[in-house]
This record gives C-alpha cells, structure tokens and sequence, in this order.
C-alpha cells in the first residue's frame, strides 16, 4: 500500500498568490479603463464622486462575468459601493426566490390570524 502524498504547501502558497495577484491586475485593469471612460457617477443613485471619494465606486459587470472587459465597455457601469451591492443582493434573492417557487409545496401552511376572533373575544372587557 502506498502512502497518501503530502501536498506541497509552498507549491499551494505560490499558486494562491498567483491567481489573487492575477485577479488584483485584472480588475486594476477593468476599472482604470472603466473610471477613464465614464463619468465618476453612480448608474444607479446619481452620486457624483471625486478624487476623495472614486474608491467607493465600483465596476459592476453587467452580465456578471468579471472576465467579460470588452475594450468598449459595455459590459461595465460604474456604481457606488451600496448600489453594487444592492444589485448582486437582488440577484441572489431573484435566484433563491425562484428555487422557491419551483417547489410544489412552497406555500405557507402556517396561519397566524386563524384564532384572532376567538383571543379578541376573550380578552373583551366587559
């Protein structure tokens, strides 16, 4: 019986660093091509932004693939922090909502008014 390998943790390290290094280049990219090409204002609220504030915009990736950076940038609108974050927020609860409603017995079955009548009456002061 052979031995299990130890993984090579320095070879585990280094392949980490290289995809976080590759993914930090790639949107340092997107985004200096994206702050260069449109106004510094949020697509979504309006806030304008300014040399103090670009940080808290971002590039929000239309189609939601971060590897789709067409030169022109249509895929891109640039939005605040709070409203890029609404937006995927919106997505995830759409997707959750949809798993919901495929299921045949996604109704509620609990009913918290059933017995309303019943507790009014008998709290009643005379």
């Amino acid at each position: 019986m052979v031995p299990p390998r130890k993984p090579d943790s320095e070879k585990l390290d280094r392949l980490v660093a290289d995809v976080q290094q590759a993914r930090t280049d790639r949107e340092r990219g997107y985004r200096a091509q994206a702050l260069k090409m449109y106004p510094w204002v949020c697509g979504r609220c309006g806030r304008e932004f300014t040399n103090a504030t670009v940080r808290e915009l971002t590039v929000h990736h239309r189609d939601h693939n971060h590897d789709n950076n067409p030169p022109d940038g249509s895929n891109w609108e640039l939005l605040c922090l709070y409203c890029h974050d609404n937006e995927h927020s919106r997505l995830v609860d759409a997707a959750a909502g949809s798993v919901a409603h495929d299921s045949a017995d996604s109704s509620a079955t609990h009913k918290p008014f059933a017995e309303l009548e019943a507790l009014l009456k008998r709290n009643e002061r005379p």
